[in-house]
């Protein structure tokens, strides 16, 4: 049930976000989580999309370098403490998280957030017989 995501190499220059973001909300693809990353000469821009098809062809044909990746969307109790017990899970579960970054939507009692870990389905499992709900793909376009 894991996630698509995008991984964007951008050039780390003004503009170069707002034309992805632009390209992006011409084509109708609406964001439902990004991060971004940077160094001196790049950043790492990684998306969830409602269409993840249709904005990867569209980033590529617009000549930006697009690297698929599989995450894991895991729905939060918005607590405190909640994320963290999510992550205790991981961590007992000997699965190292990579990064993790929040949706941009949330519901009056919960919250979305991407886990990248190297092992997607001992992740899901783990977080699953732990009671949490995972999102796919179909739930992101509800969002």
């Amino acid at each position: 049930m894991s996630l698509k995501q995008l991984t964007v190499f951008v050039e780390n220059k003004q503009g170069t976000l707002v034309a992805i973001t632009d390209t992006l909300a011409k084509h109708d693809v609406n964001i439902r989580a990004l991060s971004i990353a940077d160094t001196q000469d790049f950043g790492i821009l990684r998306l969830i999309v409602t269409d993840y098809d249709k904005a990867e062809k569209i980033l590529m044909d617009e000549g930006f370098l697009v690297k698929s990746t599989l995450v894991v969307g895991v729905k939060i109790g918005d607590a405190p403490g909640k994320l963290s017990t999510a992550l205790d899970i991981l961590d007992r579960a000997g699965i190292n998280m990579e990064y993790l970054y929040a949706f941009m939507s949330r519901t009056e009692k919960h919250a979305y957030v991407v886990i990248r870990v190297a092992d997607n389905a001992l992740a899901e499992k783990a977080l699953e017989d732990a009671g949490f709900h995972l999102i796919s793909d179909a739930d992101v376009c509800k969002l």
